[in-house]
């Protein structure tokens, strides 16, 4: 008897290709879980660890808060004011307190009083105040501060003056540094400046309390080499 070719196995192609098409599937599904928990952890873990302060040299940083209010000094043009040496916040300071811990894991210590800072950071501050500026004369010097600082790339941001007061707030756009300048009610007027925190170096030279030491404070330059502008 002639002898025909073997009978197909149907079944048994059909449950093998079942079976390949599942595993792939399972395969393509693992793999665009392995994907998505991949993403997943590069979203959340710069949000659980914090974004890192930037690094600067307080230092460096201080002279150039020194040099932004010598500019204000300049433009403000009241020969008659004073420096009020008696201000008790006048000077330069690396405040370690403003510097906040960052990131989720961190969240529950702003229930704490105070919150916890940030270890090696520092936020830069410089204040001193003038005194003979009558509020006839204030108003138009800011105005003049305006003009001339935004002139060199400055930008005006909202600010909140206490009543009967005169207030002026600016930032820089590339640094984030900010100066003030605000009126007192009577014949003051203060200003400040200050730069966002940042972790400085190994190496920064610090004070008995572990806080970087800064250059001294030279602006406004011509009130403190003149004897004569020094308060009564």
């Amino acid at each position: 008897m002639p002898v025909g070719p073997p009978a197909r196995d149907d079944a048994g192609v059909t449950g093998r290709r079942k079976r390949l098409i599942i595993s792939t599937a399972a395969l393509v599904g693992i793999g665009a879980l392995l994907t998505g928990v991949l993403a997943f952890v590069q979203w959340a873990e710069p949000k659980w660890e914090g974004e890192p302060y930037p690094v600067a040299r307080p230092a460096d940083t201080a002279a150039r808060l020194d040099r932004h209010t010598q500019t204000v000094y300049d433009a403000l043009d009241l020969p008659r004011a004073r420096l009020d040496d008696h201000d008790p916040d006048q000077g330069l300071k690396a405040d370690p307190s403003a510097c906040r811990r960052r990131g989720l894991q961190h969240k529950l210590d702003d229930y704490q009083d105070p919150p916890p800072s940030e270890p090696h950071v520092v936020a830069v501050q410089e204040n001193w105040t003038l005194r003979g500026v009558p509020r006839s004369e204030a108003a138009p010097a800011l105005e003049r501060v305006r003009r001339k600082v935004t002139r060199l790339g400055w930008k005006v941001i909202p600010g909140r003056p206490y009543p009967d007061t005169i207030g002026l707030v600016l930032e820089h756009p590339g640094t984030g540094d900010r100066i003030s300048l605000m009126t007192y009610p009577e014949d003051g007027l203060n200003v400040s400046a200050d730069a966002a925190c940042a972790k400085y170096p190994s190496g920064t030279e610090l004070d008995r309390s572990d806080v970087p030491l800064l250059p001294p404070m030279h602006a406004p330059e011509r009130l403190r080499r003149d004897p004569a502008h020094s308060p009564a």
